[in-house]
């Protein structure tokens, strides 16, 4: 991870520690986060949560053009990070199969799972119109973003 980048998505973190510390709300914590990494990361037109209920994932807050509603498990990037429990990094969303087009001038994708008590919850999902925006510096810099708001779920 470039030192620049590691240190964005570092104090990022650490603004989102500070945004959910003490509100129990997840769907308030969810909403300023996706604000924050919408206006914080460049390259970005959309950032938000899919909530996990029953078979599907149902859109929650968010920041961006208006999305998908409902994605199967196993459907899309989202529903793929959900039924292969790991996160998503897709360097061009038109060479994965499967893929949702929810938004036409999203090129390029990562989500991450969000767990509660061990089980997934939501996912963080992140486009950008630029194939390749992200890589595994993102990911990684998410990932402490993604442990920042699991810690207040618990």
């Amino acid at each position: 991870m470039t030192q620049n980048k590691q240190q964005h998505y570092a104090e990022l973190a650490q603004q989102v520690a500070s945004l959910v510390e003490g509100e129990p709300d997840h769907i308030a914590n969810m909403a300023n986060i996706s604000a924050l990494l919408y206006w914080a990361l460049k390259d970005v037109n959309w950032a938000g949560f899919y909530l996990l209920k029953g078979k599907e994932l149902v859109l929650g807050p968010f920041h961006g053009q208006p999305a998908c509603i409902r994605i199967p498990i196993g459907k899309g990037v989202c529903g793929a990070a959900v039924s292969e429990n790991k996160a998503q990094l897709v360097h061009d969303v038109h060479e994965f199969p499967g893929h949702i087009s929810c938004d036409a001038a999203s090129n390029s994708e990562v989500v991450l799972p969000v767990y509660l008590k061990g089980q997934i919850f939501a996912v963080l999902d992140l486009d950008s119109p630029n194939i390749g925006r992200f890589e595994q510096a993102d990911l990684d810099g998410l990932q402490l973003i993604v442990n920042a708001l699991q810690e207040s779920l618990i």
